[in-house]
């Protein structure tokens, strides 16, 4: 595989081979974190790719230790306290949030290589791609309640539409998922061990005019052959526990659920579950509670492109610092001074002294197409009617998806009540005998059906209750 003339220490590299074009991050000693250089080397080569016939499937990757460990928040922060370059934090935002847009939206297969640290800004070059591969390396996170901001990137987009509320549990606690938990739970389409990157890249480069069931198929072909039962945690009472926990509009809800469950709850592992999810969320920014979760349940009826230019307006707020300065403090305190253990001192300090209508009013503003107020974004013209294909379609079946198929909706379901079994041939079927498809339909039935059982015809048929 050929890479271009950059030398060795350019922030972001360009290597071509057959159909495949791959961009590799290179700041490994600062975990690949986006700065604006990096962006403006990205996009223009990211568009060409777009545009050109040679080209078959784009690639991301990233040197060392993570694909990307979020933005460069340090220096937005920098930035955004002084009047005089306020706007060039607000210009990062703006690239790359188009940058995300620009590669969910392109049209050819995008496949994100997850192989390490993905957190904040990695998320979103990401998560939104066709095909997104974890492997035992990946630990993924929407880490920015840590530091008085806001899950972006498209958060609210794609976090709204993992299952049941995994997605508003991560971007409310910044808790991380890590290796086949994040393939589990949708975040990852495949999970690939590290040391079959390398053949697979080969693999993919070698494709004729690839088509995107060739590229799903190839992928799969080199899995981990011992897929195994379910590594999450986050199953069986415990997910139903978060899920009932986490399924409010309102913070305070979130908080009073939580403190039921770690006092009542029969189950052990519940109780203390919700004791240091409730010590976590305790660490968090108020302010920046409250704006992820109002940002989560508005993503659930948002384009991408709308859910970003959301997370937009709510970025110049947060950087503007008028609102709050928890963005300010956070990043002062966790990311610079690297007091990670001890709680900023956030303003006010409570979820009960930041109203609901405060934070509608400063952060969810209604803005005309005139205002200048906060940046507008503006994808390329190239792309003014792509669709954003559905970030799930090659992953595992969603609970959704299942609970369709049980119920008699979903396009294949046929005219019969259904047995386990019978299910999961359905689904391994449509996912072209996708490994994990069994393990994930059995967590699910576990806990969202009954059976009832017909002893003429020696089967116990499922009944979705839940």
């Amino acid at each position: 595989m050929s890479s271009d003339t950059l030398p060795d220490e350019a922030s972001v590299q360009f290597q071509e081979g057959g159909c495949l074009r791959t961009y590799v991050l290179n700041r490994p000693k600062k975990l690949n974190v986006l700065n604006r250089e990096m962006l403006e080397r990205l996009r223009p080569k990211i568009e060409e790719w777009s545009q050109q016939d040679l080209v078959g499937v784009v690639a991301g990757t990233g040197t060392g230790r993570a694909f990307c460990a979020g933005g460069d928040v340090a220096s937005v922060v920098e930035d955004a306290k002084n009047p005089e370059t306020l706007q060039h934090a607000l210009q990062f935002f703006q690239q790359e949030f188009e940058m995300d847009y620009i590669l969910a939206a392109m049209p050819k297969p995008y496949v994100a290589v997850m192989d390490g640290i993905t957190m904040g800004g990695g998320a979103g070059l990401s998560v939104n791609a066709s095909f997104r591969i974890a492997t035992e390396n990946t630990t993924f996170a929407m880490p920015e309640t840590k530091i008085g901001y806001c899950p972006d990137v498209g958060a609210s987009f794609f976090l709204s539409r993992v299952d049941g509320e995994i997605g508003t549990y991560l971007g409310l606690t910044s808790e991380t998922l890590a290796g086949k938990a994040v393939f589990e739970h949708g975040l990852a389409t495949h999970f690939v061990p590290s040391r079959r990157i390398p053949g697979l890249m080969e693999r993919i480069a070698d494709l004729t005019n690839p088509t995107y069931a060739q590229v799903d198929a190839l992928i799969e072909e080199h899995r981990d052959d011992n897929i195994g039962s379910l590594t999450s945690p986050l199953v069986g009472s415990l997910r139903v526990a978060l899920d009932s926990a986490f399924k409010h509009d309102r913070v305070e809800d979130i908080f009073a659920d939580l403190e039921k469950l770690s006092q009542e709850s029969e189950h052990e592992n519940v109780r203390q579950w919700a004791r240091k999810t409730l010590d976590t969320l305790h660490l968090r920014s108020p302010t920046s509670l409250k704006v992820a979760l109002t940002a989560i349940r508005r993503g659930r009826n948002s384009t991408l492109l709308e859910a970003l230019q959301m997370e937009l307006n709510i970025a110049t707020a947060f950087c503007r610092g008028k609102a709050s300065k928890d963005f300010y403090e956070g990043v002062a305190k966790v990311v610079v001074e690297k007091k990670r253990d001890t709680r900023p001192n956030w303003q006010p300090s409570t979820v009960n002294e930041v109203s609901d209508e405060f934070i509608l009013e400063s952060f969810f503003p209604q803005l005309k197409a005139s205002d200048t107020t906060s940046p507008r974004l503006h994808p390329p013209e190239w792309l003014a009617k792509a669709t954003v294909m559905n970030p799930m379609v090659y992953g595992l079946p969603t609970e959704e998806e299942i609970g369709r198929m049980v119920l008699g909706s979903h396009k294949s379901s046929g005219s019969t009540v259904l047995t386990l079994d019978e299910l999961v041939v359905k689904f391994e079927d449509i996912k072209g005998g996708k490994a994990g498809v069994r393990e994930k339909i059995e967590e699910v039935v576990r806990r969202k059906c009954t059976t009832e059982e017909d002893k003429q015809a020696g089967k116990a048929w499922l009944k979705w209750v839940h």
